[in-house]
């Protein structure tokens, strides 16, 4: 049983400026189960490769306007390109241009003219690849966010951080304890599961990303891995967005007789280390320094007031005046040697 067969046809772009090997490469390819598309030059490649989806592209070099070579780079610059396997293909059967598309990034070199055998087992092989790559990065983007994949795909795994502003999220379920104590489990993990599907979704929208689940808290930062100029504004509105998510929410579990929960949130906005944190043989993305243990300690300090959103001066500053909040009190924190300012926002967009 070949690959294709076991995985399913391929969607394949083949760049090509001769007439006659176009059709004959695309219909061997169609006859193979393939789903083929057709470039004439090198320019109108790039412009497919930018607006559909490809599984591999055969890229002839020798070509007008654009050689195989230079789309070959453009890809290879293009984050969103540099993953499809590109084979090249061309008439000149020389070791330095063998070794030159390699080098550059190639998937692979056939020369023509292509020997159909060869060209189906390459072909096959670079299909593999790729969909193994991208359950790869399927897996990156379950176990952790799109941008903290991205980073370690671009920039490959590494312990440590660097200073970034930004601001920190922490949430937590009011009694949550006598929830789980009144309810069977497999009810408390679908009620926990609904809630992080709800709540992850602002957050994301708002260029944030969750980065650590603790039962039934998390943490969530605004402005790392991806800066972000307006960090303070977009985890605020997200924190806004969630309490008017956990209504409709709660009027659903009302409806269903359920349980309805709240929350409380803590922001705080400043100088954060962010970065890979733990072993080399495991790790998490995430911040660490005195922002982030003040975000956490705002949250607490929601339970104490009984005020569902409170941020720090930091992240109060520069916020519009869509965002309504007022000035708490200054509180002295367990391990902090001077007060700090609380502000409380109200939980919804003013007038």
């Amino acid at each position: 049983m070949t690959l294709r067969r076991l995985h399913g046809p391929g969607r394949l772009l083949v760049v090509e400026d001769n007439k006659v090997n176009r059709i004959l490469l695309q219909r061997g390819l169609e006859q193979e189960g393939h789903i083929v598309t057709n470039a004439h030059n090198g320019r109108e490649a790039l412009g497919l490769l930018r607006s559909q989806p490809f599984d591999i592209v055969l890229l002839d070099i020798e070509m007008p306007e654009m050689n195989g070579f230079q789309v070959l780079e453009a890809c290879l610059q293009d984050a969103r390109l540099r993953e499809i396997p590109i084979i090249m293909t061309s008439a000149m059967d020389e070791l330095d241009s063998v070794i030159k598309c390699i080098e550059m990034g190639a998937e692979d070199y056939l020369t023509k003219p292509l020997n159909a055998v060869l060209l189906r087992a390459r072909v096959n092989a670079s299909l593999e690849k790729k969909r193994l790559r991208d359950e790869q990065r399927k897996l990156f983007d379950t176990l952790a966010t799109s941008e903290v994949a991205k980073e370690l795909i671009d920039k490959g795994f590494s312990l440590g951080g660097k200073h970034v502003d930004a601001s920190v999220m922490f949430t937590d379920i009011r009694s949550f304890t006598s929830i789980a104590e009144s309810q069977d489990p497999s009810e408390t993990m679908e009620l926990l599961n609904m809630y992080f599907t709800l709540m992850f979704e602002p957050v994301k929208d708002h260029g944030g990303i969750v980065s650590q689940i603790a039962g039934d808290g998390f943490m969530a930062i605004f402005g790392a891995p991806i800066p972000l100029a307006n960090h303070r504004e977009e985890a605020v509105f997200s924190a806004i967005e969630m309490f008017e998510l956990l209504k409709g929410f709660n009027q659903e579990q009302a409806l269903r007789k359920k349980v309805q929960i709240e929350i409380g949130i803590g922001i705080a906005a400043g100088r954060v280390i962010a970065g890979f944190t733990g072993t080399e043989q495991r790790a998490i993305f995430t911040c660490v320094g005195d922002t982030a243990n003040l975000a956490s300690r705002i949250q607490d300090y929601t339970k104490n007031v009984g005020k569902p959103l409170l941020i720090n001066e930091n992240a109060s500053q520069g916020l519009p005046s869509a965002i309504q909040r007022d000035f708490l009190d200054s509180i002295l924190f367990k391990g902090k040697s001077q007060p700090v300012s609380i502000y409380s926002v109200k939980p919804e967009l003013g007038a």
